[in-house]
């Protein structure tokens, strides 16, 4: 599979992490796609038809537009690996895409929408015009404008979002809800409330999630067993049962399973679904 990934010039990089591009579909028929705590926009190239499946209940599936909106997962899902013949996307940063999609995001959590459903006639548009794109380079550049041109209907996102998103993203830092809650003058109450619309999960789940997402990708560089133990430690958990507890609850693996099964041939967060 190839793959190309280059960051959004000002202002969307602020919002936006990455816009990605992969194409030549893989070996393996599907993927499970592991929760990172971000919103993600999808457009096949190829195909009008998106499909997700459960995990749960792999014969199970749902079907959504060509271009399409996964929300903030706290779980994985699968995906059919072979629409990787063609198709492009936005990864948002945390937090990143309430100003581009207008609604709350727990409204989204742990689901896929249409993009018409957000965007209206716009989203088929985008999708037209990316698919007669002569380049690369001009897909990115259709789908930058896009973006822009949504960023300036933008909703503001609250500080006290901002600082809960900067706390939670430091490995050494503890803060609990009410802590920030109170740092932000405002009642835990109305601080879960705002955080959940804003990003998409309450914040500790959220918390519980990005410190998963950090153990994953420092599994991802072993090149072998660590010591499960002291590794749990290093990774903010109680002790090693604590971290499997939360590897099964979020990836639907053990971290020693992820390991035998990640591979360098798939887009990050993403594990071949063993037959």
């Amino acid at each position: 599979m190839s793959y190309r990934a280059q960051r959004p010039s000002a202002p969307l990089d602020a919002f936006i992490e990455r816009l990605w591009h992969c194409a030549d579909a893989p070996a393996h028929a599907r993927e499970r796609i592991l929760p990172a705590g971000t919103v993600e926009l999808v457009i096949d190239l190829v195909q009008d038809e998106i499909r997700i499946y459960d995990p749960a209940s792999p014969s199970r599936v749902r079907t959504y537009s060509g271009a399409a909106v996964s929300g903030t997962y706290a779980r994985t899902f699968l995906i059919d690996s072979r629409q990787h013949a063609s198709m492009m996307g936005v990864h948002f940063r945390p937090g990143g895409a309430l100003p581009f999609l207008g609604i709350p995001l727990d409204e989204i959590a742990n689901a896929h929408v249409d993009l018409e459903h957000l965007w209206g006639r716009e989203a088929s548009e985008l999708r037209e015009r990316s698919m007669e794109a002569g380049s690369l380079t001009e897909r990115f550049e259709i789908l930058e404008a896009a973006l822009v041109q949504r960023l300036r209907r933008r909703r503001s996102r609250h500080p006290a979002t901002s600082l809960a998103l900067r706390a939670f993203e430091d490995p050494l830092d503890v803060s609990r809800v009410r802590d920030l809650a109170r740092l932000s003058g405002l009642s835990q109450r109305r601080f879960i409330q705002l955080f959940k619309a804003e990003v998409g999960l309450t914040p500790k789940l959220y918390s519980r999630l990005r410190r998963f997402h950090r153990a994953k990708d420092r599994i991802a560089t072993l090149d072998g067993p660590p010591g499960w133990a002291r590794f749990a430690l290093d990774c903010g958990y109680c002790d090693q049962s604590h971290m499997i507890r939360d590897f099964g609850a979020f990836s639907g693996m053990s971290p020693a399973q992820y390991l035998r099964r990640r591979s360098d041939t798939t887009m990050s967060d993403h594990v071949p679904e063993a037959r």
